[in-house]
């Protein structure tokens, strides 16, 4: 198997770093000024108000958005911008592709190709993307199956599955890249209630069971409590407190704070 060239965060070097981060869109600034660290292995949740600029932190990370100041660096390697004689240079897109290979990413809506298999889908980019042989990438893909309790689907097309089954493929085709950095954007808010509990299910196991870092966007407060080493609320586009999990939802400090968790919990 290919070695996965993208950088890693050691106990010295932040996994993900975001320093002096801006992000407008037209004259709305979405994020202001934002600094924050993930050490590597790592579950760090945000909550806070919709708007508050917490999906649009894991879009800069997958470089689904482009910064508009400031730096992000993936275990010390810049991934948009770098500082080069005094000014901030962008990074070529190449570098950015080999910077993201070890960053996965599921999002709200699923977003699987609706004309591939479930085995078509998780199989893509292994293949074309790590260099698998097909043989090793469906091993590899049946195996992921099996442990979001998926295995009974590989021929499906997803119109076929429901919502849950949906998500548990996005998060098993999201494992196949052997990502050291998984970002979750709010993978439980599309879905019926009844549906929420399986992929919860699913999530906490892969952060018992892995050292990959986590960096989570969620309504699920409960969720949050349970996987997250620590949890930043958000506030128009700034984090106005974080802390351990007991500490943010049982003794938060902040006003906003204790109003958002009132509303939600």
């Amino acid at each position: 198997m290919p070695e996965n060239t993208a950088p890693t965060g050691t106990a010295d070097v932040p996994h993900i770093e975001f320093r002096d981060v801006v992000k407008k869109f037209g004259d709305n600034t979405v994020l202001d000024n934002l600094n924050f660290t993930v050490s590597k292995g790592e579950r760090v949740t945000l909550i806070g108000p919709s708007g508050s600029g917490k999906t649009t932190i894991l879009r800069l990370v997958m470089t689904l958005e482009e910064l508009s100041g400031g730096y992000i660096h993936i275990g010390g390697t810049p991934l948009q911008y770098q500082e080069q004689g005094g000014k901030r240079v962008r990074i070529s897109d190449k570098r950015r592709r080999r910077t993201t290979t070890g960053i996965g990413m599921v999002f709200q809506h699923f977003n699987l190709f609706p004309n591939m298999t479930v085995m078509e889908n998780i199989v893509e980019a292994p293949i074309n993307v790590m260099g698998l042989k097909k043989a090793e990438a469906e091993a590899k893909a049946e195996a992921l199956l099996d442990k979001v309790g998926m295995g009974w689907k590989k021929d499906a097309r997803p119109n076929e599955l429901s919502g849950g089954q949906q998500q548990r493929i996005a998060i098993a085709r999201a494992l196949a890249m052997d990502p050291e950095i998984l970002l979750l954007d709010e993978v439980t808010s599309a879905l019926d209630p009844e549906l929420v509990g399986e992929v919860l299910a699913v999530l906490k196991d892969i952060a018992a069971e892995t050292d990959i870092s986590m960096l989570i966007v969620t309504h699920e407060m409960q969720f949050a409590r349970d996987v997250s080493d620590r949890v930043m609320m958000f506030d128009q586009g700034s984090v106005i407190e974080e802390g351990l999990p007991d500490k943010i939802f049982s003794e938060p400090e902040n006003q906003r704070t204790q109003d958002f968790l009132r509303a939600v919990l």
